[in-house]
């Protein structure tokens, strides 16, 4: 039995097949390194849950809640100071009682007015009896002149005499009197000045300031020059704030406060909204209006005069799903970026006006849900997932959307390319490529 010699394949058929399998694996390998490319262009983030909080932020400083200032209504110069509750000098920080003495003026010309004062009325005491004896007298020659009467015993002229002299008489008395009552007054307000020298403190509570020193002259004019700034109780600070008018008709009393200082740094203080004064500032054409926040100071932590930064509370979103406001603000700039069954979707936000790139703005106490669009990855592509924004706080914001979930990757950008001169490596295997000096000679 003959064995039939094998035919050997044709290299006609064999070549064209070797050429079109090597070309479908050449652009299988293309466009599975242009989809990791281009996947790898893309910046996402999270979507995560949990609470939002939707503030409004200002600056204020930290200030007593009561606070006297304490001044001199005598001119003089300060010659000593009195004693705290520790026996020490009164100075910053001292805390004294009702009646501490906080300091000594100069009381030798005040004390020389009370000694004159105190000469004028024994004058004017010693005045008032002398008239006194001069009416007694004056007031029995004017009875016996009444008995008498005008006669041959008594001529017409001394009965007039001895009646004139009985109302001169009581006339003086009626002045020595008026003068007593005017040296007393005198003496009172000498004795009062006296008492002004010596400054004590109207209240309990600590010295915050001290602007005096021993020696220091003070003047009293129009205004009593301030010598001490008492705080009556430091466990009760107060937060004034300076709030825009945009933002004032949003804050109520008993609203939720946290602020932070810069002299405890990490440390949170809470508090809440006392008063919204009325009276306004402008300053470059920006109303602003005081609001006055009441916090706990039982600690003694806050000190007066510290800056605060401010956060007003307005509403609390719990259990949210939270998105960068990134993420909502991007929009494919290439239609090549997205899927092409959604590429209509992007032409149709252009067309409006791209409203993705104010979504996620900082709305501050806007109630009303507004839609907004998220881009999330499809192979080497994105696609928009239409969503409703809730709430934001300026760099996170709370969505809903159906196929939304906690975990989703979401696109918030795209990632610069490595080499500027080049889109990405996933470029057509195909396409003929030049040196780097034959196509800077093409440019020139």
């Amino acid at each position: 039995m003959k064995r039939l010699p094998l035919k050997k394949p044709s290299l006609k058929i064999a070549v064209p097949v070797v050429v079109v399998l090597l070309l479908m694996v050449a652009v299988a390998a293309w466009q599975w390194r242009s989809q990791r490319a281009q996947a790898a262009l893309f910046r996402t983030a999270v979507v995560t849950r949990g609470e939002l909080l939707v503030t409004i932020n200002a600056t204020g400083t930290v200030e007593p809640e009561e606070v006297i200032d304490v001044g001199a209504q005598v001119a003089g110069r300060i010659v000593a100071f009195g004693q705290d509750a520790k026996g020490g000098s009164v100075d910053y920080g001292s805390k004294v009682t009702a009646g501490t003495v906080l300091a000594r003026i100069d009381d030798s010309l005040y004390s020389a007015e009370v000694a004159v004062a105190e000469a004028q009325l024994g004058s004017a005491k010693a005045g008032l009896q002398r008239t006194q004896a001069d009416l007694f007298r004056a007031g029995r020659d004017w009875q016996r002149a009444q008995k008498l009467g005008p006669s041959e015993a008594l001529s017409q002229s001394s009965y007039d005499a001895y009646q004139s002299a009985y109302k001169t008489a009581v006339a003086q008395v009626a002045v020595s009197r008026a003068a007593i009552r005017q040296a007393e007054a005198t003496l009172r307000r000498a004795q009062r000045n006296l008492g002004y020298c010596t400054i004590v403190s109207p209240v309990d509570g600590v010295i915050i300031d001290r602007r005096v020193n021993i020696g220091q002259t003070v003047v009293a004019s129009l205004n009593a020059p301030s010598l001490f700034l008492l705080a009556k109780d430091l466990t009760r600070i107060q937060v004034w704030v300076a709030v825009n008018e945009a933002d004032i008709g949003r804050i109520h009393p008993g609203m939720p406060v946290h602020f932070t200082v810069d002299a405890f740094p990490g440390e949170t203080f809470r508090g809440e909204v006392g008063k919204v004064r009325l009276n306004a500032a402008m300053n470059q054409n920006v109303v602003t209006y005081t609001v006055e926040i009441v916090t706990d100071n039982s600690n003694g932590r806050l000190l007066p005069y510290l800056t605060a930064n401010v956060e007003f509370e307005l509403e609390r979103v719990a259990n949210a799903l939270l998105v960068p406001n990134a993420a909502l603000r991007w929009t494919p700039t290439d239609p090549g970026q997205v899927v092409s069954r959604f590429r209509g979707a992007l032409s149709k936000t252009e067309k409006e006006g791209r409203p993705g790139k104010d979504a996620g703005k900082k709305k501050e106490g806007a109630a009303a849900p507004r839609p907004g669009t998220l881009w999330v990855l499809d192979g080497g592509q994105v696609r928009p997932l239409a969503v409703t924004i809730a709430q934001s706080d300026g760099q996170l914001s709370a969505v809903t959307g159906d196929g939304l979930h906690e975990g989703m990757a979401v696109v918030i950008g795209v990632q610069p390319s490595a080499n500027g001169n080049r889109k990405s490596e996933g470029g057509n295997p195909f396409t003929p490529s030049f040196g780097r000096s034959r196509q800077n000679q093409r440019q020139q």
